[in-house]
């Protein structure tokens, strides 16, 4: 309600009383007068009605009248139907997953104590501190942090700082999903989670209560989470992503040939940026390389820094500014659409996925240097995620409609950003395998092939 209100005051739509002047506060709650809920009632629906004649008149004005019909609007009920649908969640698997993740937790404290030479609290940071920058002695500035990014930069200093990051993701991975998702398996046995479009800048769908879309499958810890979400009695999971969405994204809206011609010829990306950035032939891309270019790539995507990139590799500052210099020299299409994404946002202070979904980016202006270069961040990545947003929203319409139109009893249950998980019976397999991967491939018309792998499953880990 409070945030309903904050929109219709956005619009200057006011109402005689507020929720507060009706109930009180939640400190100070107080009986309801009928006659006032009934005006505030009324009040509130003929604003609505008002809200959404502005916002068609705005949705026309910003050219994303279409995105709301073709888009947006159809797939409510599709979300809808996912979350009353749900996902079977085990709470035995989760319960075994717990006291497993609690063994290791056990054994990694005794590890830190062991090196800090005392016990004490390890989730206090003040406590933690004291022991690493005054009893361990490590370098510190004005600040004494213990942040996750900072002890990064230690390890390898003493023996304790690659111990007290692992037992901090183990120990966030048992209190928010190995505990944290049983409270929300519901007496069917399954979570239903709850999908916003509209929280997200770029398009994204986000999910909450609880959020599935970021149990990590980064590592394996994290990713055994996901054996615990089965599929229905004679149902198997099918788990199906796009490859590279957002690269793919990235050389069609800059039109680089030559990241077009990796997707087109169907080479590994990551090798030939490796091939390209780091002078070497394709029989010289080591593991370490391909890593390297790989986070050179998403880098890009994502309008990182020299800073940024040293960081995450581990580098001088100068050397990360190399690399990415000689990445633009090699794909100059894609400097020159940063170049000009850039531009355009700072003259007219928003921009724009391929079907028009804007998003503003008033930081673009900002006199703060730091919140500028993160307007200019912004720019750079909001179209080419948003697109990739847009493009995963029509796959799912599409396939809602053929499957309706094939008649399966399939059910789609889960999306998390780039992929989609169904709840598929054993007869529909290959027919549904088939029919997912040509939708999701020809949702858009790019100038790379979209791809996609499907992958079955007996639980949501086994089908990633």
């Amino acid at each position: 309600i409070n945030s309903v209100e904050k929109v219709f005051t956005t619009f200057q739509l006011t109402t005689s009383c507020s929720i507060e002047d009706i109930y009180g506060k939640v400190s100070k709650p107080k009986i309801p007068d009928f006659s006032m809920q009934l005006t505030y009632c009324g009040e509130m629906l003929r604003h609505i009605e008002t809200l959404y004649h502005l916002t068609l008149e705005k949705l026309k004005d910003y050219q994303m009248e279409q995105l709301y019909q073709e888009i947006e609007l159809p797939l409510i009920p599709i979300l809808f139907h996912m979350e009353d649908e749900g996902v079977t969640c085990s709470l035995e698997i989760l319960k075994n997953i717990e006291v497993d993740l609690n063994h290791q937790i056990e054994t990694l404290q005794s590890k830190i104590y062991q090196a800090a030479g005392k016990e004490f609290n390890i989730n206090s940071p003040k406590q933690l501190a004291e022991i690493l920058y005054d009893d361990l002695g490590l370098p510190t500035g004005k600040k004494r942090s213990t942040s996750a990014e900072v002890l990064e930069n230690f390890l390898g200093v003493h023996p304790i700082i690659e111990t007290l990051l692992e037992y901090r993701k183990v120990q966030k991975i048992y209190s928010t999903y190995a505990v944290g998702l049983q409270k929300f398996v519901e007496a069917d046995g399954k979570i239903h989670t709850i999908y916003n479009q509209c929280a997200t800048q770029t398009g994204r769908l986000s999910s909450t209560d609880p959020n599935l879309q970021n149990i990590s499958v980064k590592d394996e810890l994290g990713k055994t989470i996901r054996k615990a979400f089965l599929p229905s009695k004679n149902h198997v999971l099918i788990s199906s992503d796009y490859h590279q969405i957002e690269l793919r994204m990235l050389a069609h809206m800059a039109n680089e040939q030559g990241l077009m011609d990796a997707f087109l010829q169907n080479v590994d990306v990551h090798t030939k940026t490796a091939m390209d950035v780091f002078g070497v032939s394709q029989d010289e891309v080591t593991s370490e390389l391909r890593r390297r270019a790989k986070t050179v790539n998403f880098g890009i995507v994502y309008g990182i820094s020299d800073f940024g990139l040293a960081t995450q590799l581990g580098i001088s500052r100068k050397e990360a500014g190399e690399f990415i210099h000689t990445y633009y020299e090699k794909y100059p299409g894609i400097k020159t659409y940063m170049d000009n994404i850039v531009a355009f946002c700072q003259e007219h202070g928003y921009v724009e996925t391929l079907n028009h979904r804007r998003r503003e980016i008033p930081e673009i202006h900002h006199s703060n240097y730091m919140m500028k270069e993160f307007g200019k961040r912004a720019a750079m990545n909001a179209p080419i995620q948003g697109s990739a947003a847009d493009l995963i929203k029509i796959a799912m319409i599409h396939i809602d409609e053929r499957m309706k139109k094939e008649h399966l009893e399939s059910k789609m249950i889960l999306q998390v950003h780039d992929e989609l998980i169904f709840d598929v019976k054993e007869e529909e397999i290959e027919q549904m395998k088939v029919l997912i991967e040509e939708e999701m491939e020809n949702a858009m018309k790019l100038q790379v092939p979209l791809t996609v792998e499907c992958s079955v499953g007996k639980d949501w880990y086994e089908a990633k």
